[in-house]
């Protein structure tokens, strides 16, 4: 007796689709690695929002993140944000959705947005350092986390 696939119980999409699929949620998610690669390297074209309550920032952010709480993004607050830059927005993790909201106003207001996987948990499982206080700090010069594997 043949057991029936409970993977192929629904057909698997076509490679192009896949394609199509991947390359979409690619452009919407960032994961650790690369954010720490991007702002070890000192790359311009992304700014990292820590999107929770600044007292949660001044305890630990991710380094060169800036605070901006999404409950405080409107179109006045972020008129001084460079409409030409990828704004990667992050909060607690998984079980929190301040990174969501703030891709979210950011985007509705014209914004290009991307979110980090699994917020500042998933950034410390990951070995990568933390700043404090309320300057953003940097990850310049910080040498890399092990290799995530990936």
């Amino acid at each position: 007796m043949t057991t029936a696939s409970l993977v192929l119980a629904f057909p698997p999409a076509s490679a192009e689709q896949s394609l199509n699929y991947l390359a979409a949620k690619l452009g919407y998610y960032a994961d650790s690695s690369d954010v720490a690669e991007d702002l070890r390297n000192g790359v311009s074209g992304i700014v990292v929002i820590d999107t929770r309550a600044e007292a949660l920032y001044a305890a630990g952010h991710i380094p060169g993140a800036m605070s901006f709480p999404h409950r405080l993004m409107n179109e006045q607050s972020t008129a001084v944000l460079d409409r030409e830059l990828v704004y990667v927005t992050y909060c607690d993790g998984i079980g929190c959705n301040g990174s969501t909201k703030g891709a979210y106003k950011l985007a509705k207001l014209g914004f290009r947005v991307k979110e980090l996987i699994g917020g500042l948990d998933f950034w410390q499982r990951d070995g990568h350092p933390l700043a404090t206080g309320n300057t953003s700090g940097t990850m310049q010069g910080k040498s890399r986390a092990a290799e995530c594997g990936c």
